[in-house]
């Protein structure tokens, strides 16, 4: 297996070498980039297996280029984001990102991010049951070995964390899973608190599966306590 290459966008040369020094240092492969644009050309020409990007940027900030990114890639985006931009990091999530992590932050956290995402982002490693290959609910159909999703017969392009979100709803059709069990199911225990996400990627996968996102009918909220996938 080939180390996992990785690319570093930040304004800030001097943060680009300090998380370049501690990855390289560890095994992976990295590029950098000082912008958006930079990073866009990169990606054009690399097969990256992970992008980790600062959300306040010249000439094309963090939040355009990860929405650039998501129109023709499905690579996980780690976001840099420094305190008080909240709603940042939320409208990151909203358009496509992974995961986020607060400046200033030490090299142990960075490389727990970066190991859990990489983690989540193996199929292979992630708890499915192998026997159930196919899973065919309110007209989405998942084939599990495949990674792939149709509704309604037409395609559906899902990131890695979307499609283990989805995948543990449809399995469990019908009942309310609560906030901490997906979050712990999907993203790990290390997450349980955050609610958010859940909420950020129901909103991301009801845009892509639901005929109108704002009166959903597959993917139901259980206010205060979790969500369901519709039984029908």
């Amino acid at each position: 297996m080939t180390d996992p290459l990785v690319l570093v966008v930040d304004d800030e040369k001097n943060l680009r070498d300090f998380v370049r020094h501690n990855l390289e240092a560890r095994g992976y492969q990295v590029k950098t980039a000082g912008n958006g644009l930079e990073a866009l050309s990169l990606i054009n020409t690399h097969a990256f297996d992970l992008i980790i990007l600062d959300l306040m940027m010249p000439n094309m900030d963090g939040l355009e280029t990860t929405r650039r990114i998501r129109q023709n890639s499905l690579v996980p985006i780690l976001v840099l984001s420094a305190l008080g931009e909240e709603a940042d990091k939320i409208s990151a999530l909203s358009l496509g990102a992974d995961d986020y992590i607060t400046k200033p932050f030490g090299v142990g956290e960075l490389l727990a991010r970066i190991r859990a995402i990489l983690r989540r982002t193996s199929w292979e490693e992630t708890p499915v049951k192998k026997t159930q290959k196919l899973i065919s609910r309110s007209g989405v159909v998942m084939d599990v070995e495949r990674r792939s999703v149709a509704v309604n017969d037409q395609p559906v392009s899902l990131t890695s964390h979307e499609f283990a979100l989805l995948y543990h709803l449809m399995r469990d059709a019908g009942k309310v899973l609560l906030h901490r069990d997906l979050l712990q199911r999907v993203w790990g225990p290390e997450y349980s608190d955050e609610v958010e996400y859940v909420r950020v990627y129901i909103s991301r996968l009801r845009r892509k599966l639901e005929r109108d996102p704002s009166s959903p009918k597959i993917l139901l909220t259980e206010h205060g306590v979790g969500y369901r996938f519709a039984s029908g």
